[in-house]
């Protein structure tokens, strides 16, 4: 099964941003689609983007137009590049394969991004 390393987070200031890597330990190329998630303290998990075929991307009110989701299947990598970033992104961000709205393998021990404000 394919394992799923997330990396990049970080502490930024309001404004700032981040670059985030899901570096996967197989080819992701089969997998269709593919999303971030994060869960902040006392909080539920929740997805935030979505990246499908490797071209087709949605994601959640809160982040649309500050985040973009991207994938390199030659890399076998998958980013999440995060702009103008506020306190309230502030959580640990996991990625995972997605189907039928379920994540499909087991979660990895994430990556923390801290925003100050």
């Amino acid at each position: 099964q394919v394992q799923l390393v997330e990396s990049g987070g970080g502490l930024v200031q309001a404004g700032g941003s981040l670059r985030l890597s899901c570096a996967a330990s197989g080819s992701i190329a089969s997998i269709n689609t593919m999303g971030w998630y994060r869960q902040a303290p006392g909080k539920q998990r929740e997805l935030v983007a979505t990246i499908t075929s490797g071209v087709i991307t949605n994601y959640a009110d809160s982040v649309k137009g500050r985040f973009t989701i991207s994938e390199d299947n030659a890399k076998n990598t998958m980013y999440l590049q995060m702009n103008s970033l506020k306190p309230e992104d502030t959580a640990v961000y996991y990625c995972n394969a997605i189907r039928g709205g379920r994540s499909l393998l087991n979660w990895g021990q994430g990556t923390q991004v801290t925003v100050s404000s």
